[in-house]
């Protein structure tokens, strides 16, 4: 059972470094964008691209999901067909999206402020959304292949392309606020090129109607699924600025984006673990291996959350010559980083609790537990910031994603049960709010030696009592080992 987990491990850490990688080179646009474009521009393209990650939504329609769960079990139609009726379907509903979204672009920019001289980007938005949705069920192929490496290195040509290409349009071409949305859209064009080899060895013509009945059936909850994820992610800005000010937003937005650590932890799972409960559902001791997956799961997601919350200030307060990692006018906001944190621990557990409704092709739960965990969201927001201000909003993050866990865990176990270990998963969090605890309760100064090593203590002590706690058996640690060093001799034999 090791040797699974592990491999799913070796395959998140792939993607992983994809997501790692990607958002460094992406974080690398953010000064050479407020040194290029004015505070105005920046703002067009920040609006242009929350309306793009809505209709990403639209476009796809769940297809790429459904995708993944037809090709995995063959139920319906050979190889070929469950690769080809997706794609057919989404090269003939985004090819219409995108001709209606150009052709009445000028009443589309107009509707989302961005009207006259700026029309000419909804209408490369258009495309843009075109050959992006073009791409989904090429890159789900890549997932469910366990072709990680590939996935991960197109990519990441895909945001390599995107730098340069925004370098030389912006600065060769002094074309501002278009050049970044061209830039884009060249891209995505490299990357449907990129897969276009594929798309051909796998394409037949013949698409199968009862596939495509059974993956609309499946794909499109999603659509209010992923509008309302969508919203869960983005609406306490909006409402953070109604209730109080820009100079509050930009704390909290600063805040959150430390909670990137953790979001990559869950998402580069998440990439790994579809594919790989798919794969192994038949299996007699399935239920017990995606059992264990949940507990090693917390274990990882545990101890990065009790790194950063006994580090964070340590961090933000890193200087180099007269530059602050964070600057101090934003450190007021660093108190809401556990809570961000602990939101993104929630989401991965959602994702380990999905496998039920995704097995059974029961999806119609989704709208109900996206759509709670949404209105938990602007109700909780509404409520608390006016009480708390901007811990108010991390509240409501909190407890938006707590709902679509407890949500997706009771739906799912009523299709495919699993018995998590409880005891394990309680001695997790016992061990983590000891730590925490006495974190809190010591009042280390900051950015001190002596606070550096009083946290390491810590950290060693809560790695200590997860293994008296029998949280990892003494065997599995053995067994890792036992897989590591048999990995490392296979590596220097094929060298």
């Amino acid at each position: 059972m090791l040797d699974k987990i592990l491999r799913l491990g070796k395959e998140a850490a792939i993607y992983g470094l994809s997501s790692i990688v990607g958002r460094f080179l992406n974080f690398l646009l953010v000064p050479f964008y407020t040194n290029v474009l004015l505070p105005s521009e920046y703002g067009i393209i920040a609006n242009l691209y929350a309306y793009i990650a809505f209709a990403t939504i639209i476009y796809g329609y769940g297809m790429d999901a459904a995708f993944m769960r037809f090709w995995a079990s063959m139920e319906i139609g050979d190889k070929k067909q469950n690769f080809s009726t997706p794609l057919i379907s989404l090269v003939v509903t985004s090819l219409v999206l995108s001709l209606m979204l150009s052709w009445y672009s000028p009443a589309v920019a107009g509707w989302i402020g961005m009207a006259g001289e700026h029309t000419i980007l909804v209408r490369y938005t258009a495309w843009i959304l075109f050959f992006d949705t073009l791409a989904h069920i090429p890159f789900s192929y890549l997932r469910m292949e366990n072709k990680a490496g590939t996935f991960a290195t197109i990519r990441i040509a895909n945001i390599v392309f995107t730098i340069l290409l925004n370098i030389l349009l912006i600065l060769g071409f002094h074309m501002k606020a278009e050049g970044v949305v061209l830039a884009n859209l060249i891209a995505s064009v490299i990357t449907f090129l990129i897969h276009l080899r594929s798309i051909i060895s796998h394409f037949t013509l013949s698409f199968s109607r009862p596939l495509y009945r059974e993956l609309l059936k499946f794909g499109i909850p999603y659509v209010p699924a992923g509008l309302a994820g969508i919203a869960m992610q983005v609406i306490d800005r909006p409402i953070l600025k109604a209730l109080t000010d820009d100079a509050t937003v930009g704390i909290y937005q600063a805040s959150y984006r430390l909670g990137i650590f953790m979001m990559l932890v869950v998402g580069m799972f998440d990439y790994a673990w579809r594919p790989f409960f798919l794969k192994h559902a038949d299996e007699p001791d399935a239920k017990q291996l995606f059992a264990r997956v949940f507990t090693y799961f917390l274990l990882v997601a545990a101890f990065v959350f009790v790194v950063l919350t006994l580090f964070v200030e340590d961090l933000i307060r890193v200087k180099i010559g007269t530059i602050y990692f964070i600057h101090p006018d934003y450190w007021a906001g660093v108190v809401i980083v556990p809570t961000i944190l602990l939101a993104y621990v929630f989401n991965g557990a959602y994702a380990n609790f999905v496998v039920g409704v995704y097995l059974k092709k029961k999806t119609l739960a989704l709208p109900y537990v996206f759509g709670a965990g949404a209105l938990v969201n602007v109700s909780a927001n509404y409520l608390l910031i006016p009480i708390l201000g901007i811990m108010g909003a991390a509240y409501a993050t909190l407890l938006s994603y707590a709902v679509l866990a407890v949500g997706m865990y009771f739906a799912s176990q009523r299709l495919f049960r699993i018995e998590y270990e409880w005891l394990k998963v309680i001695t997790v969090l016992a061990v983590v709010t000891l730590v925490v605890s006495l974190f809190n309760l010591s009042s280390l100064e900051p950015g001190t030696w002596e606070g550096l090593l009083a946290k390491s203590a810590l950290v060693t002590g809560f790695v200590i009592l997860l293994f008296f706690g029998r949280v990892v058996e003494p065997n599995e640690v053995k067994e890792v080992g036992s897989l590591l060093r048999q990995f490392v001799e296979g590596r220097k034999l094929r060298g």
